[in-house]
């Protein structure tokens, strides 16, 4: 998905926004944020809370809290000046505006490509022209498959993509796996493995340039956060 170049900034006396994903990520990255000292208000950690913005320590940081995808989106368009998301959605999204200085470690799963385990191995499907995939990651999935010299017909879902093959919507799907028991509990086996995934510390470039000693001596709080979990 293409991302529009604009940004828009509020006044640069104004400090720091910081975008986090929700869910299964923000809850590795807690105790990570502590070691960087950064202790935002006390729900926010908290999945049911309905506040969005949360004040930290620092009186010159405040952070956000979105669903995973957004993050990227919030910093490509300068809403927040950086962010954590996994590599995953990096790959997805096409933006010269989003530079990526640390990996986190965290966050381990696999973009992979699973199909029903009643007919994985029965027939090549490597060897068609075309095949019908569903997927919340529909630039990841056409790329694959055309590097094989395949047409992936994207049926874009946003959930529940282990019920399209049995339905079927699609012959495979392309999704982020971790364990892999979702698979396993809806009939699929994956098949094969397109990329892994941890989750990266992101700065909107413009951000870098107006901004250097801000966002430089933001980058170097995380990098000493991972150097003590090392």
């Amino acid at each position: 998905m293409d991302m529009p170049m604009t940004t828009h900034f509020a006044d640069s006396s104004t400090g720091l926004v910081l975008a986090l994903p929700k869910g299964r990520i923000l809850k590795e990255l807690a105790p990570f944020l502590a070691r960087a000292g950064i202790i935002p208000a006390s729900d926010f950690t908290d999945e049911d809370s309905r506040r969005l913005r949360f004040p930290t320590n620092d009186a010159a940081l405040d952070v956000v809290r979105v669903r995973p995808f957004d993050v990227a989106t919030f910093v490509a368009h300068g809403a927040a000046h950086v962010g954590v998301c996994g590599a995953d959605v990096l790959m997805e999204y096409d933006t010269d505006q989003i530079y990526a200085p640390l990996d986190l470690g965290i966050g381990r799963c696999r973009v992979s490509v699973a199909e029903q385990v009643a007919t994985a191995g029965r027939e090549d499907w490597r060897a068609w022209s075309r095949i019908a995939v569903a997927t919340k990651y529909p630039n990841i999935a056409r790329r694959h498959f055309a590097a094989r010299g395949i047409q992936a017909e994207v049926v874009h879902l946003n959930g529940a993509m282990e019920l399209a093959p049995s339905l079927g919507l699609s012959r495979v799907i392309v999704d982020l796996v971790q364990t892999g028991s979702t698979l396993k509990a809806n009939g699929l086996v994956e098949t094969e493995v397109i990329a892994h995934v941890t989750s990266r510390l992101i700065v909107n470039r413009t951000a870098l340039k107006t901004r250097p000693e801000e966002i430089t001596a933001f980058v170097d709080r995380f990098r000493a956060a991972m150097e003590q979990s090392a």
